[in-house]
């Protein structure tokens, strides 16, 4: 049996403790990661994807894994665009679709929802406050979408919280300097 690809795309906007954790834990079960900042369509992002996409870079490099891979030339606001980009740059077959339970309910509506099904498994990773309800899995497997959940814990931190609440401890410590040099991510709550 051929082994399963992750592939991790994100707004990381910023990257947290939370996606460091996540990155760290798909490597211990997959042969590789690939992973990619991309614009959700449904989110206003604070920085721009050059300065996400930097932020997640510098973390993966800072992580020195080899089974972590950064590609930005995956991203595209649509996961079905990502994951045809994917499987043309690396030629795997067996692709798990990483995405946190807070995005689960979403993807019923996806652009090309269809033939994602014919690409992919999920890979969903829970997080704290969005549990999968029973009608979720209902139409999980209706749809007859190929899935796992799994069983990583991770930090109760998003990177809309961190906006919220700005506590650089929520930041990977390779990431801090880069945020604080360039002013990234400066709340109107710090200026007074």
């Amino acid at each position: 049996m051929e082994k399963r690809i992750a592939l991790f795309g994100t707004s990381a906007d910023p990257p947290t403790i939370g996606h460091k954790k996540i990155l760290e834990e798909l490597s211990k079960i997959y042969a590789f990661t690939i992973s990619y900042v991309s614009n959700n369509p449904n989110k206003k992002h604070k920085e721009d994807i050059s300065i996400r996409s930097h932020l997640l870079k510098t973390l993966i490099e800072d992580l020195d894994n080899p089974k972590i891979l950064f590609n930005q030339r995956v991203s595209s606001q649509w996961a079905v665009e990502s994951i045809k980009n994917c499987k043309k740059i690396y030629k795997y077959k067996n692709l798990d679709f990483v995405i946190g339970s807070d995005l689960i309910k979403d993807i019923f509506c996806w652009k090309n929802f269809d033939k994602i099904l014919k690409e992919v498994s999920f890979f969903i990773i829970i997080r704290e406050g969005y549990p999968i309800e029973s009608s979720t899995l209902k139409m999980l497997e209706s749809y007859k979408v190929k899935f796992k959940i799994s069983t990583i814990k991770i930090p109760k931190i998003s990177s809309s919280k961190f906006r919220l609440n700005f506590n650089y401890s929520n930041l990977p410590s390779s990431l801090i300097d880069i945020v604080k040099k360039n002013n990234l991510y400066v709340s109107s709550k710090l200026v007074e």
